[in-house]
């Protein structure tokens, strides 16, 4: 999603002209990258025209972009205690936002508590 919408903190310029609206309809309809990309090369897809226009305009960067922010589902991890999993709430939630804001991460950081709060439990 981050791909097609950007993403400033990851230096991610987007496709021109797609929103997060838009990037989440895409994937809504299509299901992955490389369906959104085949339904913009056939003609006969029910996917508007100047979306596809900008889709295609913008193949460069979506080629070049694609390997750089997907993230690895594979890696290796185990968690040998319950304790080594990730905490659902910060220990100072406070001092989590101070540090985040003067990283620059304020907003990725926000949306990860944003997430985490709304899991069960």
């Amino acid at each position: 999603m981050a791909l097609l919408r950007g993403d400033p903190s990851d230096g991610l310029p987007g496709v021109p002209g797609i929103g997060e609206k838009t990037a989440a309809t895409l994937l809504a309809r299509h299901g992955s990258l490389a369906a959104i990309l085949a339904a913009a090369e056939d003609p006969k897809s029910a996917m508007p025209k100047a979306l596809r226009a900008k889709l295609r305009q913008a193949a460069d960067y979506i080629e070049a972009a694609d390997p750089v922010v997907r993230v690895a589902t594979d890696a290796p991890v185990e968690l040998s205690t319950s304790t080594d999993a990730v905490p659902l709430v910060a220990a100072d939630p406070r001092r989590t936002a101070e540090l985040a804001s003067r990283l620059g991460v304020g907003s990725p950081v926000a949306r990860l508590q944003k997430a985490l709060d709304s899991l069960p439990g």
